[in-house]
């Protein structure tokens, strides 16, 4: 599996100064040949780099960079056609699709750039790395980062490595190749039911509430739309500085829940069963507010985290269908919308068994993910 690792650049005024131009003309560079990507609809890596190679060479940058430029740009009308195919941009003939179509991909002048081990390399004995920038290439410019990013480096790292300007502060993201062991034989799985008053919620009962972070959420909208309102340079100042910063908590919050979640399951050698949230924004219907709730809150990147977390220690993981499950009685199977007669509470009306909805749904995920475990599994015993 892949891990990127991210570690902080220290660089002193001049080598961050370097560092800036260098981005810069790699970016102005990414945008050239994003216009004659456009214009010409030739988008294919190799063509696109014998179209513009030698023209970047002329900008200043050397041959590497020059071919890093071209791959981002490639990729990004890559992953662009893709949404385009998929329909995300609306379908034919729509406003918003048509306007994605009829103007080239921009970059921001601070964009992350590729640079592979011909441009950069890492010295992890004293933590410090050398990097091609447009004034030659700069020599042990040292960096940040914990003693397990350490260790995954030098036994792990492969391929590229990006650099990225966020916040002020300079980063390297690099790729670490690590083996998958082995997943074991599940002793019955935990099951995790996602929402939006709980954030999270186990079969064993144990509940992330989400009234904290909703009201965190609340607080953030309320600013960015009182700052917007005013529209003064020192309004936007505020705006550029907390910008992402909800992005950040949601990853934090998500990276703590994921965690926990994980490592209760491979204590008691349980599987995992997640609900498959595809398409839940378009399949679910809410009250306007709940809407909003529902659309800041990244739960594909939670159960993002808890899979690769997962991956990662060997525990099985099962995505289930969600049908349902908020309405199924865990006890005896009895499924009607009259046994939620509000949100927080579940009541069987044909056993009478009572239990937080959350829980009984999270119950209900991991008797699904059982059950697909044993069917999947059961085919590849007859195989």
């Amino acid at each position: 599996m892949k891990l990127v690792v991210q570690v902080k650049l220290l660089p002193d005024a001049a080598t961050e100064q370097a560092l800036r131009e260098t981005l810069t003309l790699c970016n102005r560079a990414a945008n050239h040949v994003s216009r004659r990507a456009h214009a010409t609809r030739i988008q294919e890596k190799t063509h696109l780099q014998r179209l513009v190679y030698g023209e970047l060479k002329a900008m200043g940058l050397s041959a590497q960079p020059t071919i890093h430029t071209i791959r981002k740009v490639a990729g990004a009308y890559a992953t662009l056609n893709g949404h385009l195919t998929a329909g995300n941009y609306g379908p034919q003939g729509a406003r918003q699709r048509a306007r994605v179509k009829a103007s080239p991909i921009r970059f921001r002048k601070d964009a992350a750039q590729p640079f592979d081990d011909r441009c950069l390399s890492w010295q992890l004995q004293t933590r410090t790395v050398s990097i091609w920038t447009v004034r030659g290439r700069l020599q042990r410019i040292p960096f940040a980062c914990s003693s397990e990013q350490a260790e995954l480096l030098t036994r792990h790292r492969q391929g590229e490595s990006d650099l990225v300007l966020r916040g002020g502060c300079w980063y390297l993201y690099a790729t670490c190749d690590i083996p998958e062991p082995e997943p074991y034989a599940p002793d019955g799985f935990l099951g995790v039911d996602l929402g939006i008053a709980n954030i999270a919620t186990t079969s064993d009962g144990l509940r992330h509430a989400g009234k904290h972070l909703n009201q965190v959420r609340h607080r953030n909208r309320g600013l960015r739309k009182r700052l917007q309102a005013k529209g003064t340079k020192s309004a936007k100042r505020v705006l550029h500085r907390i910008s992402g910063r909800e992005a950040r908590f949601a990853a934090d919050v998500n990276h703590r829940i994921s965690k926990s979640i994980v490592t209760e399951a491979e204590r008691t050698s349980r599987g995992i069963a997640l609900e498959d949230l595809g398409g839940i924004r378009e399949r679910v219907r809410l009250r306007k507010p709940q809407r909003v709730a529902l659309h800041s809150w990244s739960f594909q990147q939670l159960g993002a985290f808890i899979a690769y977390k997962a991956l990662r220690a060997g525990v099985p993981v099962e995505h289930v269908d969600p049908a349902y499950t908020s309405q199924r009685c865990s006890a005896c199977a009895h499924t009607d919308r009259r046994n939620r007669p509000d949100q927080a509470s579940f009541v069987c009306t044909s056993c009478g068994f009572a239990e937080h909805a959350d829980v009984n749904a999270a119950r209900n995920i991991a008797l699904r993910g059982a059950a697909g475990w044993a069917v999947s599994h059961a085919a590849d015993d007859a195989a």
